[in-house]
């Protein structure tokens, strides 16, 4: 869920780290209902971040404290916790790897599409992507709609903000309870078992509409 993804990314900026991977992980079951997770992982920059976190500042940023990190994730906690057909919300910081992770049950992949807006506008951010999830319980189809518009507003940072992408990768799994017929997105990749899918991208390539990771999959 992109209100996820952008809000741990307003945490992250101050780091100016561009080695890091998002992950939204969705598990749905037959009725449309499930369980999200969305992690931010810094490990692989974790010594980097160390050094960052004892400074007052960089590049103009104030750094964050641990405390204020996990303020943020707190809230965005009790945020969640308010939307209807949003439950079990719960949320895991490692300050030794640096890896946060944000997870939740859903009574309908729908829901997510509410949960977005409603977080955005919690936060006063104004966000031009579009992503909608949506299942076909008749036709067992799962869809994910996703339409970047954040091309204009990452030309406008500045080249030290624009580093923080230049590595930085994005992977969505989507688990089922029944097997995978066929999915409409050649660069996602079905498991052997039939009953997951993944697509990892590079950001950059998001951003700048290089790669498509909206998809339509149909179950048996």
């Amino acid at each position: 869920m992109k209100n996820c993804k952008i809000f741990l990314l307003f945490i992250l900026s101050p780091f100016l780290i561009s080695c890091f991977e998002i992950l939204e992980e969705v598990d749905m079951n037959a009725d449309g209902s499930g369980e999200m997770t969305m992690t931010i992982n810094l490990s692989q920059s974790k010594n980097k971040i160390a050094s960052i976190m004892l400074l007052d500042s960089i590049n103009g940023y104030k750094v964050p404290s641990k405390k204020d990190i996990q303020q943020d994730i707190n809230g965005l906690s009790t945020k969640l916790k308010n939307i209807a057909g949003i439950s079990n919300v719960k949320t895991t910081t490692d300050f030794t790897n640096y890896i946060v992770s944000v997870s939740f049950s859903f009574s309908d992949v729908s829901v997510l599409n509410k949960a977005s807006k409603d977080i955005f506008a919690a936060y006063k951010m104004k966000v031009e992507e579009t992503p909608v999830y949506s299942y076909n319980k008749t036709s067992k189809t799962f869809n994910y709609d996703y339409k970047n518009g954040n091309k204009e507003a990452y030309n406008k940072l500045k080249a030290a903000d624009k580093e923080v992408f230049k590595n930085a990768t994005y992977t969505q799994i989507y688990r089922f309870t029944s097997t995978i017929e066929k999915s409409n997105n050649a660069q996602a990749k079905i498991s052997k078992s039939k009953k997951a899918i993944m697509q990892k991208s590079l950001i950059l390539d998001l951003i700048n509409n290089k790669v498509n990771i909206s998809n339509q999959i149909k179950l048996n």
